[in-house]
């Protein structure tokens, strides 16, 4: 059978939603329907608001749990109802408000007899209180048991009355010496609120003359509670939880102390260290924990064993816990990754939001802890470590005294708890409370012992940040909390050091700039210091001065990848987050510094002034028409612009060209980062593992290994990448630089080059064979006779091979060479002037045609007052990458044997490419904590950079050589 069945409307789906708390009296919450239900006849809401119960004067006929209930009226002389609401009484000592019967203080009410049969008329019966029996009612009133002690001791019965003293529920003489009277308030400094605790208003004036007078331990540790509760504030004016344990600490040195600690005072928890000013620094620093850690080996001792006592509120000891399982860390996480916190070395960070309301479910009654590390002797007797406190909130004087990094200003404590949910009930003990504090930071620091090589510490420092929280919307209200477990050591001596570093290779990088600055100013043909030659200095301080950046940060990240992860005794650990930022100025600089020197070196090389000479000549005539004339005459044979060109080409080609693959880089670095796992290196913890569980913790990344390794690898695969490629690859495979030297002299054109006014490069590509433009059976015989060497050699100079110089010119040689150029220049205008000249192309062609014949003679020794010699480069020389000699009269031609050309393209400038290619990588990592993304923008930073040189560098090729752009592809 087909049921049919109608689709909803949309809000079909949709309840209202109800609490509890806005349930009318006569109405109950029905968990079933989570909504309001009325209650029957002569009924009203449960004290819990679940259930519905009879109103006063009315009995229970039935009941299923009070979700139906029968009520019937009691009649007038038997208007009370028994305590379980089943049955009618006479009550002779009158009505609680609820109808039920009460009885005086120190009385018992009795309903039934001794076999359960219901009695007529309710019986009231006095606890007999005198000697010998010694008895009061108990809290509910239901019998008789013995009266408190401090009762019997004082009146010898249970009253306590004038003038003896009654206070939490103890008795005791008016004329004892007893502490003052106490404040029970508790200030909540963060809001402001000052509150009168019903906790503090109950206990603390009892607990005080109980510890006093008798030396209950009991008694002296919840004093102790109601102190801390209080963030151990002291005032010197004020009797409140601090200032009472003070008195009794003070009052009570006759009793001795325990273990040999001074501010462990019998009967008394240890609250304080004490107060002198440096007796923190002492207590931190004096004595080193007395034993050793090790990260590998087999006396490996990686654990962290700590252990605390527990107390509740009221001073009860609970038990000693094992912090392993996530005792101190409110967030919830599974074991595994709990108990790692706990393992030396490993760097230890958590944090979330917990509501308000989970809070108080979860932490009802606090828990007080003392807290120890654990620790064998040598003959394996198991010992405890004190763990000194230092609370954030503490206030000496209404002021915060624990702020900062001086020690001898900080007042360690010892005792501390994680929610506070007690202090804050103002008047009614049952209700919830207007304010809570809650241990929202959590950090427990181990300090390395420096200068030593076998793992010792100093004794852990627990550090707690609470926070007040004003209970308004517990289900809304939420608390961010954290837990940390950071290692540290004496970073000063590492900052020293870095800073001589930094000061030594800085001043160096000042004459090294100065140097280049000099050659520079020799190389442009200027004597003058002007403002340009201070700001070419300062562009050379700054390419130098990243380049000492670059040195000391990589330096210190490679020695904290090693020194801390190979280590097997613990004699460094890891700089704090807060202490890398130095680390992280540095190269933030460095980057900087060395973006400014590479967007100076694409300028220059885009500026380069560039001509290719053309040494073929006419082979023999042809016949001509002249136009205009109309006659026919003999001209020179024209040579073909074919092989220029093709230079052109090549040349605009290995622009780009690097020692190394980019792409290859890239990848290879982000597969050994993210596949194989080198990643793992850069976390804060002692393990030198490339793999780590899923399920294990994760440390945090430390943003000085995260450098370390990534650099290493870059150097690393770069440095095979540049022996690949010389070694092998443009051995036997391709050499395009040496190929375009080959090529020039293959198609007798030489390349003249020059970086600066008067300092540049030579290829000499003449053609030995004295012409190029042939075909292909005569270029084979040529190049055949080349290479049995029955013609002469390449070189400039006779008998030589050499073809590439570095070139010096003279101050008239390059006058000359500009004004030339400028006719090459002047007519590149606007297209409607280009188009209205008729000459502009044969004035082009004819400057290209002077300035070819011009540097072609200039080669050959044409011009005796602008002539040139040859020379070698002294060893100086080519070491400060200068020239000493000034070429006043004449140019000067240094051999080169290294293709020095190549300063003007990317191949002659692999280091700086690789040095700002590896910084850019470094800050995107560093800031977005990610390789990945820092591989992908690094890459796109290299093809954007790689296309605004070819392009820009097309158009100069274009605009100096005269080879007209479209022939450029």
């Amino acid at each position: 059978m087909a049921v049919s069945v109608a689709l909803p409307p949309a809000r079909a789906y949709s309840v209202p939603l109800q609490r509890p708390a806005a349930c009318a009296t006569d109405h109950y919450f029905d968990s079933s329907r989570l909504a309001c239900a009325p209650c029957g006849a002569h009924q009203r809401q449960s004290a819990g608001g679940s259930s519905c119960i009879c109103e006063p004067g009315y009995r229970m006929v039935s009941s299923d749990g009070g979700f139906s209930v029968t009520c019937e009226k009691c009649p007038e002389n038997m208007s009370g109802v028994t305590q379980d609401g089943w049955n009618c009484i006479t009550c002779p000592k009158g009505l609680t408000l609820e109808g039920k019967c009460k009885c005086p203080n120190n009385e018992i009410l009795v309903e039934r007899s001794i076999d359960g049969i219901l009695l007529n008329e309710a019986l009231c019966i006095h606890c007999n209180g005198t000697e010998q029996s010694f008895s009061a009612s108990d809290v509910s009133g239901s019998r008789c048991v013995r009266c408190e002690k401090t009762f019997i001791h004082v009146s010898k019965s249970c009253d306590c009355s004038s003038p003896n003293i009654l206070t939490g529920g103890l008795c005791f003489f008016p004329q004892e010496s007893l502490p003052p009277k106490g404040v029970a308030t508790v200030r909540f400094a963060q809001l402001g609120v000052t509150l009168t605790s019903a906790w503090f208003l109950k206990n603390l004036q009892s607990s005080a003359f109980a510890c006093w007078l008798y030396s209950n331990v009991t008694a002296c540790q919840a004093l102790g509670n109601m102190c801390v509760m209080n963030m151990n504030s002291l005032s010197s004016s004020s009797t409140d939880a601090c200032g009472l344990f003070q008195y009794i600490f003070i009052g009570t040195a006759r009793l001795g102390i325990i273990h040999s600690i001074a501010y462990w005072r019998h009967n008394l928890p240890w609250l304080y260290y004490g107060d002198q000013p440096g007796l923190a620094s002492q207590v931190l620093e004096k004595n080193h924990f007395p034993t050793t850690f090790s990260f590998k080996g087999r006396d490996k001792d990686v654990k962290l064993q700590f252990i605390a006592a527990s107390f509740d509120a009221a001073g009860n000891f609970l038990k000693w816990q094992n912090l392993e399982g996530g005792i101190l860390q409110l967030c919830p996480d599974t074991e595994t990754k709990l108990d790692a916190a706990y393992t030396f070395g490993t760097t230890y960070q958590q944090s979330c939001k917990i509501s308000v309301s989970k809070i108080l479910l979860d932490f009802a009654n606090p828990i007080f802890y003392d807290l120890f590390l654990e620790y064998n002797d040598d003959n394996g007797q198991q010992h405890l470590w004190a763990v000194p406190v230092l609370n954030l909130n503490l206030q000496y004087n209404e002021k915060f005294v624990n702020q900062g990094t001086n020690m001898n200003n900080w007042l360690l404590t010892r005792r501390f708890f994680l929610v506070d949910t007690l202090s804050g009930k103002e008047t009614d003990l049952g209700k919830p409370p207007r304010v809570i504090r809650i241990a929202s930071e959590i950090a427990i620091s181990i300090r390395l012992v420096s200068h030593m090589q076998r793992g010792t510490i100093y004794p852990p420092l627990i550090t707690i940040a609470y926070t007040d929280v004003l209970v308004q919307n517990p289900e809304i209200q939420s608390v961010m909390v954290s837990f940390s477990v950071n290692y540290e050591m004496d970073q000063s001596e590492a900052r020293i050091q870095t800073d001589v570093a930094l000061g030594v290779l800085g001043g160096l990088a000042v004459l090294w700039s100065l140097l280049k600055t000099a050659g520079w100013k020799r190389r442009t043909g200027s004597s003058i210091i002007d403002l340009q030659t201070v700001f070419k200095f300062l562009l050379f301080y700054a390419g130098d001065l990243a380049n000492v950046f670059f040195i000391i940060t990589v330096g210190t990240g490679i020695y904290w990848l090693v020194f801390f992860k190979a280590q097997q005794f613990v004699s460094v650990l890891l700089p704090l987050p807060s202490q890398e930022e130095d680390f992280v100025t540095y190269v933030a600089c460095a980057f900087s510094l060395k973006a400014l020197q590479f967007l100076q070196l694409l300028i220059s090389q885009l500026t380069v002034d560039i001509f290719f000479i053309d040494w073929e000549r006419p082979k023999g005539k042809v016949l001509k028409a002249v136009e205009g004339e109309g006659v026919i005459k003999s001209a020179a044979a024209p040579v073909s612009i074919w092989r220029t060109y093709f230079i052109a080409n090549e040349w605009n080609e290995i622009q780009t060209v690097r020692k190394i693959n980019p792409l290859f880089q890239v990848l290879a670095v982000l597969f050994f980062l993210e596949v194989v796992g080198f990643s793992n290196l850069a976390l804060m913890d002692a393990s030198s593992s490339l793999t780590r569980s899923s399920e294990s913790y994760v440390a945090p990344w430390s943003r000085i290994l995260r450098f370390g390794v990534s650099v290493a690898l870059w150097i690393a695969i770069a440095i095979l990448q540049v022996i690949f490629f010389s070694v092998f690859y443009e051995r036997f495979v391709e050499d395009k630089i040496s190929q375009f030297v080959d090529l020039c002299c293959v198609s007798n054109i030489s390349v003249f080059l020059l970086s600066h006014n008067c300092f540049g490069y030579y290829i000499h590509g003449r053609s030995v064979h004295g012409h190029a433009d042939t075909n292909m059976e005569e270029m084979n015989m040529n190049l055949k006779r080349e290479a049995e060497n029955l013609c002469s050699q390449r070189g400039l100079l006779p008998n030589t091979d050499g073809q590439t110089f570095q070139i010096s010119i003279s101050r008239k040689m390059r006058l000359h060479y500009d004004w030339i150029h400028e006719t090459l220049t002047r007519k590149r205008g606007p297209a409607r002037l280009l188009e209205s000249s008729a000459n502009t192309f044969e004035q082009s062609t004819r400057a290209y045609n002077t300035m070819n014949k011009f540097l072609g003679s200039f080669i050959d020794h044409v011009h005796k007052e602008m002539d040139y010699i040859v020379k070698d480069k002294l060893l100086l020389e080519r070491i400060l990458g200068m020239e000493f000699m000034e070429p006043i009269e004449k140019s000067i031609f240094y051999n080169d044997e290294g293709h020095s050309f190549i300063d003007v393209l990317y191949y002659g400038n692999e280091t700086t490419l690789l040095i700002f290619d590896i910084l850019f990588f470094s800050v995107v990592d560093l800031a977005s904590q990610s390789f990945v993304l820092a591989a992908i923008l690094t890459y796109l930073q290299q093809e954007i950079f790689r296309f605004i040189r070819n392009t820009l560098g097309q158009k100069n090729l274009a605009s100096k050589t005269l080879v007209d752009e479209r022939f450029l592809i």
